[in-house]
């Protein structure tokens, strides 16, 4: 491996650690041991809820593969995951608002289990249910758990500061610290111990059965709306009128889908724009290297969100723009740096600057999840929350999958250049959030059965 991985991964670990060591009184919130014990109890489940999503990601493709299933075959099942994750996204998050949270949270553990377990077939028509369960497990991790901690949150009486607190850590455990060392654990199943490609699924149904353990034995029932008379439908038909009725939530939404379409984008393009010609890169080092850096971004919000300034609404302008220049930087390199034919060999002169690029984008996304997180906790009403942060995520399944289906069509630099483009227009959206967000709603949102009463009489 060269010196230049190492390198970067050695200041990037000693800018988070000084990062976390220099903490002031300013950078850090005075908290009741109450809260202490239920904010440890959440990271513990969301952490093993993670380490079961981070040991799967980097072997879901490698697995396909051995199997030997072309790259287009490969291609259907990880649409199909998206794809499932969109159509049944927002009915899975509904239900979870009604049914209740913690059901959902369970619901998710015992869909990924499953998941996981069809990865010992090589049956295609298996796989693909497998791909479908995920789908719907991927709903449920990033609407449930975060829309059960913040009902839980206000009903214990907790003050609204204190959920940035739990937030940014939940970020810096389960989006950095358990993905570096499940990246590590992973290979040391696959390779070291040579226990085959299939071995960190079984892994994560172990992690997931255990954080399953946990949310029964200690979490309680919350619910959004548990009316039982509001079906699918009306809660569908609540919340568009919650994202229509509120230019806040219409706005949040967007910005939502455009970042982590453009995220998720980067995931499958980072791998071909540092080795285009086979150059020999370390794939999982260079993951727990991109890992650090999102470490270092959650380290940096935590301190931001603890303060009163600046808010969340004007630093996300900059994060945008920077992630915007971040992913330009594939483009500047191709124009300036004429391309090398030569087969193999390690790492390019330009795949080193692409590779610091990329870890700033990396930072991006660790500021962009506890600072989304704590937005959709101030703008997102609760009857609704599960419901509308999967309304959310239709357009960016659609995105991700119309990507995936035409990645072979268009050239890395247009691919790029798009995710560019969106992450500016993102910063422009976050530029209208802030300046509307102290303003009052012109029509204060309210269950729709609540509001079809009152219009009843005048339809009579």
């Amino acid at each position: 491996m060269e010196v230049f991985y190492y390198v970067v991964f050695g200041v990037l670990g000693i800018v988070v650690a000084t990062l976390e060591l220099s903490k002031n009184n300013k950078d850090r919130i005075n908290t009741s041991s109450a809260f202490t014990s239920f904010k440890n109890n959440y990271l513990v489940v969301y952490s093993l809820m993670m380490a079961g999503d981070w040991l799967q990601g980097p072997y879901v493709y490698y697995l396909y593969s051995t199997y030997g299933y072309s790259k287009g075959d490969i291609g259907q099942l990880f649409i199909a995951g998206f794809g499932s994750s969109m159509l049944f996204g927002t009915i899975v998050g509904s239900l979870a608002d009604k049914q209740g949270r913690k059901r959902a949270c369970v619901t998710y553990c015992i869909t990924y289990i499953l998941s996981c377990i069809t990865k010992h077939s090589p049956q295609y028509k298996v796989l693909m249910v497998g791909r479908v369960l995920g789908g719907i497990a991927t709903s449920l991790l990033f609407s449930s758990f975060e829309s059960w901690l913040v009902a839980e949150h206000n009903k214990r009486g907790f003050e609204q500061q204190w959920l940035s607190l739990t937030f940014s850590k939940a970020v810096f455990f389960g989006n950095g610290l358990v993905a570096i060392i499940a990246g590590l654990f992973g290979n040391l199943l696959v390779h070291s111990f040579s226990l085959g490609p299939v071995a960190p699924f079984d892994a994560a149904a172990c992690f997931l059965a255990i954080g399953m353990a946990v949310i029964l034995s200690s979490w309680s029932e919350n619910y959004g709306d548990p009316s039982d008379n509001k079906d699918l439908i009306t809660q569908f038909r609540g919340a568009a009128v919650a994202i229509a009725s509120d230019e806040k939530i219409a706005l949040l939404g967007a910005i939502q889908s455009l970042f982590e379409g453009s995220m998720y984008t980067f995931v499958f393009l980072w791998t071909p724009a540092l080795s285009p010609n086979d150059e020999e890169i370390p794939h999982g080092f260079i993951f727990a290297t991109f890992m650090l850096a999102s470490m270092l971004g959650s380290s940096l919000a935590s301190r931001l969100l603890s303060r009163s300034s600046p808010k969340v609404e004007s630093y996300m302008q900059i994060v945008f723009l920077v992630s915007a220049a971040s992913l330009l930087l594939p483009i500047i390199m191709a124009s300036l740096v004429a391309p090398s034919k030569v087969k193999g060999g390690g790492i390019s002169f330009s795949g080193c600057f692409q590779l610091l690029g990329f870890c700033v984008f990396e930072a991006c996304v660790g500021l962009f999840w506890p600072s989304i997180m704590k937005m959709r906790s101030q703008y997102i009403p609760e009857e609704a929350r599960s419901t509308i942060m999967n309304f959310f995520r239709i357009p960016l399944n659609i995105f991700v999958c119309v990507v995936l289906y035409n990645v072979n069509e268009f050239p890395m630099t247009v691919m790029f250049g798009m995710c560019s483009i969106f992450l500016f227009i993102a910063s422009l959206l976050q530029r209208r959030l802030m300046m509307i967000a102290d303003k009052p709603k012109a029509n204060d949102w309210t269950p729709l059965n609540e509001r079809n009463a009152e219009e009843a009489p005048l339809n009579i």
